[in-house]
């Protein structure tokens, strides 16, 4: 299995934190604070799960 480097979890005050990371091919990946588990490695279902969180409003802090 990869590993996956995740960065300091980005988060709003009374929203949802999300966490980037690389793997050691340079490959980028998103996921829910806590829930890194089942993070995103394709960036359009990445940019498609914020999107509705962004329109849910548990993220609307990255707009």
């Amino acid at each position: 299995m990869t590993e996956i480097a995740w960065e300091e979890p980005y988060c709003g005050e009374g929203n949802n934190c999300f966490r980037i990371g690389t793997d050691e091919d340079g490959r980028a990946y998103i996921a829910v604070a806590g829930q890194e588990q089942r993070h995103l490695t394709d960036s359009r279902e990445a940019l498609r799960a914020l999107i509705l969180e962004i329109k849910s409003g548990k993220a609307d802090h990255l707009l």
